[in-house]
């Protein structure tokens, strides 16, 4: 494992996806640089983007010291693109990858304890990470928030706070639970994921590179609770 270099961090969750690059220093990230990346784009523009961005820092493919990668839950194409591309760099240099949730990400850009995304489909990714209990991230229906008597009364951590990033879902969230404490933040980015990562990243945590894959929140596993 390289131990000092810098760190690329991906996300290619959302409607805009991210590539950012970053050291870590007394244990924290200072940014290098910064990009983004239309949605639409990724499949094309993404390997070529995130070559640009070491070009533009002065840093070479193998001067890399690792990979931070947002894993979902969030657009299905999106994830796998993003996914498929940390993959094949960390394989072709041996380099160790960290992954984030994007609603953990969410939570952590409010300071709240609560983080919604619009998974359309009248359904939302939902991140719930009270004290005292474990983390859990769900597909819930409009109807489900409801009848757990609105997420915030599931954890009384960081006052009940619910960081969310779409108009819509705010939108959607007054108008279930009542009035709940919504933080609306900027959609998480590839930076706020570097800055997520350190204590992972410093601590070893890394995931299993052959095994890689989405925080899909679909399907059977959809209900059960995702490493944050």
């Amino acid at each position: 494992m390289k131990d000092s270099g810098p760190l690329l961090g991906v996300d290619t969750c959302g409607v805009v996806g991210s590539i950012a690059l970053g050291r870590v220093a007394d244990g924290r990230i200072d940014l290098l640089g910064e990009t983004q990346i239309a949605g639409g784009e990724l499949s094309v523009s993404l390997v070529q983007g995130i070559a640009d961005l070491l070009t533009a820092a002065g840093v070479g493919g193998s001067d890399l010291a690792g990979i931070v990668a947002v894993a979902g839950p969030g657009s299905f194409t999106g994830i796998r693109v993003g996914l498929a591309a940390v993959k094949g760099l960390a394989e072709a240099a041996g380099l160790p990858v960290v992954t984030v949730s994007r609603l953990a990400l969410l939570a952590e850009l409010g300071r709240a304890s609560c983080s919604v995304l619009d998974a359309h489909r009248g359904q939302f990714y939902c991140g719930i990470y009270g004290e005292g209990a474990a983390a859990r991230e769900m597909l819930l229906t409009a109807g489900e928030i409801n009848a757990m008597g609105g997420l915030t009364s599931s954890t009384s951590s960081s006052g009940g706070r619910v960081a969310v990033c779409e108009e819509t879902v705010a939108q959607a969230l007054e108008e279930l639970c009542g009035e709940p404490e919504l933080v609306r933040v900027a959609a998480p980015s590839a930076s706020g994921a570097l800055r997520l990562a350190v204590g992972r990243w410093l601590a070893g945590d890394f995931a299993d590179v052959g095994t890689l894959d989405g925080y899909y929140l679909r399907g059977a596993d959809a209900k059960t609770a995702a490493r944050v």
